[in-house]
């Protein structure tokens, strides 16, 4: 036993094994096969889902630092296999108390993109770590500090740098300007690390061993977070985080967002996520075009997916942002006679194109990593955490990444003289896309764990991921390489070098603006299957799933 598994992590880290597993007990799946294999270390002593997690999301913002890490946030669904509920912790970042709605105008216009991004002012106040505190607090088995260690370790000895990681840091060279990334990730000359180059992050290892002997108040007090604050208000271009922000950070554990969808539940994150929101959504939409008698890469299936996504999009658009600041019409959004009249829209001869949002009833005037765990008990994780941009706001702090996530609030906070639901307000949590994933059948049992990476195009994933499953009967693997389309209340598009690009003039015919572009995935996935699990990840990245 000892040396298959010495021999899969072998050939998973030379990129010969295979992205999907069977197993009868336990399955991780996530986007670094050494993160992968400290989530299964957890699980093979004993520890749980929760405890799993921690040493994953540990070891990603080590090997695939420009995706996640302590100084982002994320989203965890946590199922539990004995009493069947589940609980939605929210660890998405916040703005500074001293943020304004103005904060990415520049003399009344939004500042450029990239401008935003590397910069203090896109930086909110973490919580991915306080997140996973807290999960661990109620679910976890093992020593919280037993879960750093394969993260110290690489940390400190180091590790071959991934494929995905060298692309990002050849296609970012202005990532030197930071003198601690620089050093970290590019050779003296400038020139970044490559594939297979050996780097080590000794300053991430005595981050990581403070919070493991800390917990979340290492990044909220003393000298830690003394350093984030000085590193936010002294970039050139400033934001205001201010201790007072990073020592009132909190978590917040939801109710699940779940609803029907043919003979399944089907739960995700709440706002101010639109994931789960938007997913419910278009299932809604599509489930009276009874798509499993479609091929997944028919032109019908294709067209209604994608018209249904353009009118979720739009909803998302006009209505979505933190419950706290703004009135969510949720129920109204899902409400079964509010989406037979947007339903109404939708055609199978010609494409709406885009579209405004509707008036959900009840309502009144007035924006990454995933990993998916099960373990031996039968509870579960799905997990989307993020820095944002490849790498955050390109501040590193002892050894970690800040994020950019602020710059998932709209920069105009007024539109047509009305104030935008996604503006940018103190303490705020800005709109995200993040959408982690849980099916359940009727008995509540646990039938998939899911999620993506990818921005805004997270959901147009995990939706195709889904309807993949539950429609069209896919395994795991086939479910997330599926050839990508999405529309977000705009062009569809068709992911490049697949057979979509067949679907475009057809499409095209329908009304539709096709644009093909390359996608980036990032989905990972697991299912029940047989008296087991079927684990994957996408192979569009480095991710792999393993299980025991």
């Amino acid at each position: 036993m000892i040396l298959r598994r010495l021999l899969a992590a072998a050939l998973l880290l030379l990129g010969l094994g295979p992205a999907v597993e069977a197993a009868p007990r336990t399955m991780v799946a996530a986007a670094n096969p050494l993160a992968v294999e400290a989530g299964l270390d957890v699980l093979r002593r004993g520890g749980s889902a929760a405890d799993a997690a921690v040493a994953v999301q540990m070891v990603l913002g080590v090997v695939e630092p420009q995706a996640s890490g302590i100084g982002g946030g994320g989203f965890l669904l946590h199922y539990d296999g004995a009493t069947r509920a589940i609980v939605a912790y929210d660890g998405r970042e916040t703005a500074p108390a001293g943020a304004t709605p103005d904060l990415f105008l520049k003399d009344g216009k939004p500042l450029g993109f990239r401008e935003a991004v590397a910069s203090g002012l896109s930086v909110g106040v973490p919580g991915a770590v306080a997140l996973l505190e807290q999960a661990h607090r109620a679910h976890g088995r093992l020593p919280w500090a037993s879960l750093f260690e394969p993260a110290i370790r690489l940390a400190e000895q180091g590790f071959d740098a991934p494929p995905r990681l060298a692309t990002w840091l050849e296609r970012l060279p202005g990532l030197r300007a930071d003198p601690g990334i620089a050093a970290v990730y590019f050779h003296p000359d400038g020139s970044p690390r490559r594939a297979g180059e050996r780097i080590v992050n000794p300053a991430l290892a005595d981050t990581l061993r403070r919070v493991a002997a800390e917990g979340a108040r290492a990044l909220s007090e003393g000298p830690i977070a003394a350093e984030i604050v000085a590193r936010v208000q002294g970039h050139v271009r400033p934001g205001t985080l201010a201790p007072a922000d990073l020592a009132g950070y909190r978590v917040i554990s939801r109710e699940p967002l779940c609803g029907p969808y043919r003979v399944w539940i089907v739960c995700g994150m709440p706002p101010p996520s639109s994931g789960g929101l938007a997913i419910l959504q278009i299932l809604g939409l599509l489930e009276p075009f009874a798509l499993w008698h479609d091929r997944p890469d028919d032109v019908r299936a294709l067209h209604l997916v994608a018209e249904a996504s353009r009118l979720a999009f739009a909803d998302r658009d006009r209505y979505v942002a933190d419950p706290a600041f703004v009135d969510v019409p949720v129920a109204g959004l899902l409400s079964p006679a509010y989406l037979a009249e947007r339903r109404k829209l939708m055609s199978t001869e010609r494409s709406m194109g885009p579209v405004g949002p509707g008036l959900p009833p009840g309502y009144v005037e007035r924006g990454t990593s995933h990993m998916s765990i099960v373990d031996a008990r039968g509870d579960a994780v799905s997990f989307t955490t993020t820095v944002e941009a490849p790498f955050g706001a390109g501040i590193m702090v002892r050894g970690f990444l800040l994020n950019n996530e602020l710059t998932d609030f709209r920069a105009q906070p007024e539109v047509g003289g009305k104030p935008v639901a996604n503006r940018v307000q103190p303490g705020k949590r800005p709109r995200s896309s993040m959408s982690p994933t849980v099916v359940l059948d009727r008995d509540r049992a646990l039938v998939a764990a899911l999620g993506s990476a990818g921005g805004s195009r997270i959901i147009g994933d995990t939706l195709q991921a889904l309807l993949g499953l539950l429609d069209w009967n896919l395994s795991m693997r086939d479910a997330l390489a599926q050839p990508r389309l999405i529309n977000r209340n705009g062009p569809t598009e068709l992911e490049q070098g697949t057979v979509l690009m067949e679907r475009a003039d057809a499409l095209r015919a329908l009304g539709h603006e096709v644009q093909v572009r390359r996608h980036e995935g990032g989905l990972t996935g697991i299912r029940r299957f047989e008296d087991g699990w079927q684990g994957a990840a996408d192979p569009r990245r480095d991710g792999v799933a393993m299980g025991e």
